[in-house]
């Protein structure tokens, strides 16, 4: 049985419970060269046949699965994240699939989800950004044109770029063309979760020139948005004045918040009547 399993995003303990039981009983592990922590490894058992990918064409790797696939066997295709994103995993089940070879998607955690944890923040913030756009910059590998940065930038919501730290020059030009001001929070993470894991805290403008300063030019997350900064609403999740299916509200307090602001809106309203007139 042939099973594919997110790695995790770097540290070796943030590998899932499944996906660890299984490098343990593996019988081959195919995993993804430098981009998977080396110390997932440890978890194989002693004769264990072990391959790494990066030297590897998707046909020498569907080679060895079919060489080494077996109905009391079990291999592991280790992918770094979770392989949904940038994994190029669907053509390896789409011949798998050809081929009629059983097989299991395991999930792992992302790396942009490492990244949240390394900045500890969260990504949609009420009256901030409710939206999260996962992208990467073309490159060698182009991007459909309705994706293009600038496009998404419009949005202004919290945008993960990945696959982009040796072009930091011009996605940030791409992204102020957009429409993020120059100021507007941004960080590198590079590595996230991993031993030598750096956070760089910076602006839209300035995170070329900080990533050069630290010689970061790969393996890195640029996160660009306003819930880096400090201003946002309280969630109306846990407000003791907001009711739903499993709680009554306790106060009136967001009534009269409410209230408060409807007054203000009246007011603001009224002048700009006056205003008029």
């Amino acid at each position: 049985m042939i099973y594919i399993v997110g790695a995790g995003p770097g540290a070796d303990d943030l590998i899932t419970v499944r996906g660890a039981e299984l490098l343990k009983k593996a019988d081959t592990i195919i995993y993804a060269g430098s981009l998977v922590n080396p110390a997932l490894l440890d978890y194989a058992k002693k004769g264990c046949q072990i391959h790494n990918s990066a030297k590897m064409t998707l046909e020498e790797v569907i080679s060895v699965m079919e060489e080494d696939d077996g109905p009391e066997k079990i291999i592991v295709r280790l992918h770094t994240g979770d392989p949904c994103i940038y994994g190029a995993i669907r053509e390896q089940m789409d011949i798998l699939d050809s081929k009629g070879m059983d097989y299991e998607y395991v999930p792992g955690v992302s790396s942009f989800i490492g990244a949240a944890s390394a900045l500890k923040t969260e990504y949609t913030l009420p009256n901030v950004s409710q939206t999260v756009i996962l992208t990467r910059m073309a490159g060698r590998t182009p991007v459909p044109p309705k994706e293009e940065i600038e496009l998404l930038a419009s949005h202004q919501a919290t945008m993960i770029v990945f696959l982009t730290s040796t072009m930091l020059g011009e996605l940030s030009k791409r992204l102020m063309a957009g429409g993020y001001s120059p100021d507007t929070p941004a960080a590198i993470v590079y590595r996230a979760t991993w031993p030598d894991q750096k956070v760089i805290r910076t602006t839209v403008e300035k995170f070329p020139e900080e990533a050069a300063k630290e010689g970061i030019n790969k393996m890195a997350l640029i996160c660009v948005g306003n819930f880096l900064g400090n201003e946002y609403d309280r969630s109306m999740l846990y407000h003791p004045g907001f009711t739903h299916l499993f709680r009554e509200a306790s106060d009136d307090s967001l009534n009269e918040e409410k209230s408060d602001d409807k007054v203000a809106m009246d007011s603001s309203a009224e002048a700009s009547i006056k205003e008029v007139k």
